[in-house]
């Protein structure tokens, strides 16, 4: 799979960001940014879990997606992850923690949490995969560079004029 991407006006950001000179206001506005572009991922993932949830069941996998921030080692880069609450881990494996707590041989069903979306999203030996988070991101990766790119030059415009 290829996956192209054209950002345009980088020269400008380039420009403001040098004006800026301050590396920590620069990063706290590609966080910014990074935050609303990602929201187009969140809500494009919430919208294709919607038509795979089961309205007979309590459960709505639409409303366990979330944004959160990343970490990293680089001190540079920006991290946003978009995906299911409770992340792809097996909560209640059969390790020196959960056997101290007891919970080994428990149901995976906590907190509300919905552990079956990865069932959905890469299929299992009996079903095959309707992925609704990959598609999310695929479909609009040009929306969110864009969105990016517009945005941060927005943050860095504003921190300038603070300046």
């Amino acid at each position: 799979m290829v996956i192209e991407v054209e950002i345009t006006g980088a020269d400008e950001i380039e420009r403001k960001l040098r004006a800026l000179a301050n590396p920590r206001l620069a990063k706290n506005a590609a966080r910014r940014s990074a935050r609303k572009a990602m929201a187009i991922v969140r809500d494009a993932a919430r919208n294709n879990a919607k038509t795979l949830d089961d309205p007979s069941t309590s459960e709505q996998i639409y409303k366990e997606i979330v944004m959160q921030p990343g970490k990293s080692r680089d001190k540079n880069t920006v991290v946003m992850r978009v995906g299911v609450r409770g992340g792809a881990r097996i909560p209640y494996t059969n390790n020196a923690q959960n056997r101290q707590s007891g919970r080994v041989g428990q149901s995976y069903q906590t907190d509300g949490r919905v552990f079956y979306w990865r069932f959905l999203e890469f299929g299992t030996s009996r079903q095959p995969p309707t992925p609704f988070m990959r598609p999310a991101l695929e479909n609009n990766i040009q929306a969110v560079t864009d969105s990016f790119a517009q945005n941060f030059s927005a943050e860095l415009d504003k921190e300038l004029a603070k300046l």
